[in-house]
């Protein structure tokens, strides 16, 4: 949707090109790669950003050196949540459980190198919990395991488990962001439950190769903002729980390099492998 309005705005067709592979390694090397003329971008996010880079060890680039900030597109909240039957009604609850039984709590992510482990990570290590990670190969399995109570709890974006909570069969216990989120605004943060350090988020947005002359980084800013700043645009990014950001390159190249290093240090500290 995005690339139709800018094409419409400035009258040359965008071509949207997906490059799928290697926890998105692929795409993003290409596109640092690519000439710094403005007509390579790529769409970056807190995965390609910060999370493939911080669990990969070496890469063909470097998620913030390598590449010119445009602008932040949106940002969303992750969500823990518990399947009811374990009794677990909040994050006060999980808490007590899991230090009365260190070690028998179990909980799903999509995988070892994703953001929903690293979130649930940093929530143990700031909670000192003892829970069992177990891991699937993406969020069509979790989810799953999740309704049957195979594992108790999970972090989650917000669609894969909206229609179970609708229906009663998943419970949010928290929302991983400093402030209450307006897409879901009954959920309570971890702040307000006593872990005010867990602020986390997912981020999107477009980068060019380094080296793009100032001068098309910031046209290249003004027509995409316009773009995000659409109601059609807004509206769209409500439906899969993100809010649009449309900032200047400065508060991206900021942002980026903010979630790179906190992912580095994250993953040093529990001593994850690369």
């Amino acid at each position: 949707m995005v690339a139709q309005k800018v094409s419409a705005d400035i009258g040359q067709q965008l071509i949207v090109e997906n490059r799928p592979g290697a926890s998105s390694v692929i795409g993003t090397g290409a596109a640092a790669k690519a000439p710094p003329d403005g007509y390579t971008l790529l769409v970056s996010g807190t995965a390609s950003n910060a999370i493939t880079p911080a669990l990969a060890g070496t890469l063909p680039y470097h998620p913030v050196r390598d590449f010119s900030a445009i602008t932040e597109a949106a940002s969303g909240p992750l969500y823990l949540v518990a399947n009811p039957a374990s009794g677990i009604r909040s994050v006060k609850d999980l808490v007590a459980a899991a230090k009365a039984r260190p070690g028998t709590i179990n909980y799903a992510s999509t995988g070892d190198k994703s953001l929903h482990f690293l979130a649930m990570e940093q929530f143990k290590l700031m909670a000192q919990l003892d829970l069992v990670h177990v891991p699937y190969k993406g969020v069509i399995q979790a989810t799953p395991a999740l309704l049957t109570g195979e594992v108790s709890v999970m972090i989650s974006t917000l669609a894969p488990v909206l229609s179970h909570i609708k229906a009663g069969k998943l419970r949010i216990l928290a929302v991983t962001r400093s402030q209450r989120w307006s897409g879901m605004p009954d959920a309570s943060t971890f702040a307000e439950q006593g872990l005010p350090d867990v602020d986390i988020a997912t981020s999107l947005g477009f980068v060019a190769p380094a080296g793009t002359p100032g001068a098309i980084i910031n046209w290249l800013n003004s027509t995409f903002v316009r773009a995000l700043k659409t109601p059609e645009v807004k509206a769209a990014m409500l439906r899969f729980d993100k809010e649009v950001i449309a900032g200047t390159p400065e508060s991206y190249a900021a942002t980026m390099a903010k979630e790179y290093a906190h992912y580095v240090a994250l993953v040093q500290t529990l001593k994850l492998p690369n």
